[in-house]
């Protein structure tokens, strides 16, 4: 069985590998080190979970040990693009633990903080920058960096990127590299648009390593549906954590408001629990992951910007409250257990609009996953009645759909002259501002609005502006 100490790696490296208890590399760090360690491009297909992440900062900083020159000012000799700042963040704290014997400075640079301390930690040089797509841009559009430096270029999750909207940003940051430089390139699955990415990044005949087929699930991984209705999903998941079994679970939602629903109603039933998501600061974020690290919150809330950004180990749970649109995502969430060789669990809730989903997901992870009806469950039906409201918009079943419609009016015109009506109600009529005349609750048409302020004003924006960034 290969060892660590078979792949000629420096002795720095070995030492700070021991120190962590590492002895034997994963097969994807047993195939990429060498041929990296020999200055070769690589393209790897791995499932996050798979120890990617050393298989290229171990050769990555042996190749810095071996050639140690100061880096340029205000730039970097290795640069790695990361699609979230949790992930940036551990891939930073992986290249500090490797390379705490040979003394390699690393900065990590994301969006949500001021610039402040990153322009500080940029200004001398460093050898490693984590990066996330869209403040480095911000930072080289500043001029407050530049990448001519760079010997080796990373980029990782390229299939989360593409899924993010990364893919132009990227273009743009490849234009600041010199041309002459090693490319790593890591991905899980490869639709397309990648593969016609690593075309325009890869040396030719890169080295390719595949340690899984494409979007198949972690094998250690005991996976189960359970069909059950939407507004019974709360009862359900308060159910499950009625199991001692559920130690450390991450619950995976589709949106932001609902994993802080979902988080709420599980503090209501005596569960701690903490949200995590796009919204939140990176202050609150840190808090959250340092929470759950430390067992004082048993279940971590989190949207898909989670998916690939949490490295903890001993997770024990993985929920999908919320089955996801993209079915790749399904192989990322429940990638979240089953860590370091341990085994682990995932529940997936399934409504029955959610149907097509799970049809997705089967057909793309190539698996009949275990099912279970809990429809029509007298004792959630009982536990649901007696659940104190999360607040928040409140969680309601699909409606069918209504065959009896009715034409509408095209509000994005006036009505035409003589009041013409389409549906038998009551007729539009122009008004000063634009008004209309709607039938109160008495069945007498209240008068239109009148003055510069009335009538249509187009689409109400709700939450933030629409301001571009890498979250």
């Amino acid at each position: 069985m290969t060892q660590f100490t078979d792949l000629g790696l420096a002795k720095p490296l070995l030492k700070a590998l021991a120190d962590e208890g590492y002895t034997e590399p994963t097969p994807i760090q047993a195939q990429a080190i060498p041929g990296v360690l020999s200055g070769r491009d690589l393209l790897g297909i791995a499932q996050t979970g798979t120890g990617k992440t050393a298989a290229f900062a171990l050769p990555i900083l042996h190749r810095l040990a071996e050639n140690r020159k100061p880096a340029p000012r205000r730039s970097c000799r290795v640069l790695v693009l990361s699609p979230t700042r949790e992930l940036a963040t551990q891939i930073g704290e992986s290249f500090k633990t490797y390379g705490k014997q040979i003394g390699v400075s690393v900065a990590v640079v994301f969006g949500g903080v001021k610039y402040g301390g990153q322009l500080r930690a940029l200004a001398p040089g460093v050898d490693v920058l984590v990066a996330t797509p869209g403040r480095l841009i911000d930072h080289l559009q500043e001029k407050t960096i530049t990448l001519e430096g760079v010997e080796t270029f990373v980029l990782d999750e390229a299939d989360q990127m593409l899924d993010m909207g990364f893919i132009m940003p990227i273009r743009r940051i490849v234009k600041y590299l010199p041309k002459q430089r090693q490319n790593l390139f890591f991905s899980a699955t490869m639709p397309s648009e990648i593969e016609k990415l690593t075309g325009e990044i890869l040396n030719p005949n890169p080295l390719k390593v595949s340690v899984a087929p494409q979007a198949t699930t972690v094998e250690k991984v005991n996976q189960r549906v359970l069909f059950v209705e939407q507004q019974r999903k709360r009862a359900l998941l308060s159910e499950l954590f009625d199991d001692a079994s559920f130690k450390r679970v991450i619950v995976f939602t589709r949106t932001k408001r609902g994993a802080d629903r979902v988080a709420r109603g599980l503090e209501q039933v005596g569960v701690e629990a903490a949200a995590i998501h796009g919204d939140k600061s990176q202050g609150q974020r840190e808090r959250a992951l340092a929470q759950f690290k430390a067992g004082e919150v048993r279940a971590l809330v989190a949207t898909d910007i989670a998916a690939r950004g949490i490295d903890i180990d001993a997770v024990s749970h993985v929920v999908q409250y919320e089955l996801p649109n993209v079915p790749e995502a399904y192989v990322h969430r429940i990638g979240r257990t089953a860590r370091a060789g341990a085994d682990g669990s995932a529940v997936a809730f399934c409504a029955d609009d959610e149907r097509n989903l799970l049809k997705d997901i089967e057909k793309v992870t190539r698996q009949r996953i275990p099912a279970f009806d809990r429809r029509n469950d007298r004792q959630l039906g009982a536990a649901t009645a007696a659940l104190p409201d999360p607040g928040g918009r409140a969680e309601r079943p699909a409606q069918a759909h209504r065959t009896d419609h009715r034409q509408k009016q095209n509000r994005n015109h006036s009505a035409p002259k003589g009041g013409h009506r389409h549906d038998g109600g009551p007729a539009r009529v122009a008004g000063g501002g634009g008004g209309e005349q709607r039938p109160a609750s008495g069945g007498q048409a209240r008068p239109a609005r009148s003055g510069g302020g009335g009538g249509y004003k187009g689409p109400r924006r709700e939450g933030r502006s629409g301001v571009w960034s890498n979250h």
